[in-house]
C-alpha cells in the first residue's frame, strides 16, 4: 500500500476510534447512570438519542470504520514487513489491541444493542398508552437496564484497553 493510502486509513481508524472510544465511555460512566437515577423521566432523552440523532448507527458506523481501517492497517504492516513482525512486540501489541476493540464490537452488536433495543420499545409502547408501567413490566425495564448498563461498562473497557495497546504498541520491544 502506498503511504497515501496509509495515512488516510490512519485517520479514519484515529477519527472513528476516537469518536467509538468516547462514546463508549460517555454512556457507561456518565449517560446510563444518569438516566437510571431519574428513572422513567429519562426515556425521552433515550428515544431522541436512538431515533432522531441515530446513536447506535453512528456509534456502530464508527465501529466498522475502526476496525475494517486497524484491520488493514495491520495487514499491510504484516505484509510490508513479513510475518517476523506479527512475532514482534508492536505485531503482537497491536494484534492484542485488535482482538480486544473486536470483543468490544461484539459485546456490543451482541448484548447491549438487542438490549437498548428492547428498553426503547418498552419505552415508547408505554409513553403511546399514557401509563405507568406495571410491575412485570418495570421489572423487565430494570432488568434490561443492568444488562445495557453492564454491557455499556465492558464495552468501554475494552475499547479503552485497546486504545491503550495501540498508543504504546510502537514502543514494545
Amino acid at each position: 500500500m502506498s503511504h497515501g493510502v496509509i495515512a488516510i486509513l490512519r485517520v479514519f481508524h484515529i477519527l472513528g476510534g476516537v469518536f467509538w472510544v468516547g462514546a463508549a465511555v460517555f454512556m457507561a460512566a456518565f449517560l446510563l447512570p444518569s438516566l437510571r437515577a431519574v428513572g422513567p423521566s429519562g426515556a425521552p432523552l433515550m428515544t431522541h438519542l436512538a431515533q432522531v440523532r441515530r446513536l447506535p448507527l453512528w456509534m456502530m458506523i464508527a465501529m466498522s470504520v475502526t476496525l475494517i481501517a486497524g484491520f488493514l492497517l495491520y495487514w499491510a504492516n504484516a505484509r510490508s514487513a513479513g510475518t517476523a513482525w506479527l512475532g514482534s512486540g508492536p505485531g503482537r501489541i497491536f494484534g492484542l489491541g485488535g482482538v480486544l476493540a473486536l470483543a468490544g464490537g461484539v459485546v456490543g452488536m451482541a448484548v447491549r444493542s438487542p438490549a437498548g433495543r428492547k428498553l426503547g420499545s418498552l419505552g415508547a409502547s408505554l409513553a403511546a398508552a399514557g401509563r405507568p408501567p406495571s410491575p412485570e413490566e418495570a421489572a423487565t425495564m430494570q432488568a434490561l437496564q443492568r444488562r445495557l448498563a453492564t454491557a455499556a461498562v465492558v464495552v468501554a473497557v475494552l475499547v479503552c484497553l485497546a486504545t491503550v495497546a495501540m498508543a504504546v504498541a510502537r514502543y514494545v520491544s
